[in-house]
């Protein structure tokens, strides 16, 4: 117990002890093919500890690179630029949709029925039997009246760069 303790005085001293606290460095990513809201927010943190990077992807909505709404009225559309984005997003962090351990779907007004267009798109874009983890939620609205759907994502990386995409995006 006196060794963790030591190694809790300092920073330096917790480092030289081994410990969890390796040397982390954080990259804000605003991919130029997507959104441009980084007065808001960045689309992409990407965390490095060591050789392992966490990468936070935030909500992927279907807007285009001149912030245009696509599919308006359509879910099943909007879904798959949703994830075009999110795939956009990956590729910037040096990420493929297999690196993705974690979605959270946002869905306007949802209804049971929405799950066969979402999962089928969802099914596009991951391998079969290696699907993230997921929520997904019914919400009264989006951020933009005509948006119908938003997905965030963390992916996670061990080395330099990520395995090859499994599956692309419709």
């Amino acid at each position: 117990m006196a060794t963790l303790i030591s190694c809790h005085l300092s920073l330096e001293r917790f480092v030289a002890c081994g410990g969890i606290g390796k040397p982390m460095t954080k990259e804000y990513l605003n991919p130029s093919d997507l959104p441009n809201w980084s007065d808001s927010f960045s689309q992409v943190v990407v965390v490095r500890t060591g050789s392992t990077r966490t990468i936070y992807i935030s909500g992927q909505v279907a807007v285009d690179a001149d912030n245009v709404v696509v599919g308006k009225g359509d879910l099943g559309r909007q879904v798959e630029m949703a994830l075009g984005n999110l795939a956009a997003a990956l590729l910037a962090a040096e990420a493929t949709p297999a690196d993705v351990v974690r979605l959270g779907i946002y869905v306007k007004e949802y209804r049971r029925e929405h799950a066969a267009v979402i999962s089928a798109a969802l099914r596009g874009m991951f391998a079969a039997g290696r699907m993230p983890a997921s929520t997904w939620l019914g919400v009264s609205t989006l951020a933009l009246d005509d948006l119908l759907i938003e997905i965030e994502a963390v992916a996670v990386t061990d080395g330099e760069k990520s395995e090859a995409p499994t599956a692309q995006p419709n």
